[in-house]
């Protein structure tokens, strides 16, 4: 799974989604320090997409130009006039 910095460096682009959507990454961050036991430190991505459909919370394969196919969770988090906002947290 690629880390932070890939995703930092793939913010403003798109990724496709089960092949039949399209999210563009608006935010890559960290979280807060890594915890005893975590393999890296905590992260979190927030994607943007159409307003509809609505996609239920669930992992999804998406695939990227640069980063590839990556399975993630994604969870919708909110929703106005020019689409819904999903996050993935990494931990």
């Amino acid at each position: 799974m690629p880390e932070l910095a890939d995703f930092r460096a793939a913010v403003d682009t798109s990724f496709a989604l089960d092949g039949s959507h399209v999210l563009r990454l608006v935010e890559a961050q960290g979280t807060g320090a890594r915890a005893a036991g975590m393999s890296r430190d905590p992260f979190r991505l927030v994607f943007h997409g159409p307003a509809d459909p609505i996609l239920p919370q669930r992992t999804y394969r998406l695939e990227h130009e640069a980063l590839g196919t990556l399975d993630m969770f994604l969870v919708p988090v909110g929703r106005d006039a020019r689409g819904t906002t999903y996050e993935a947290i990494f931990t």
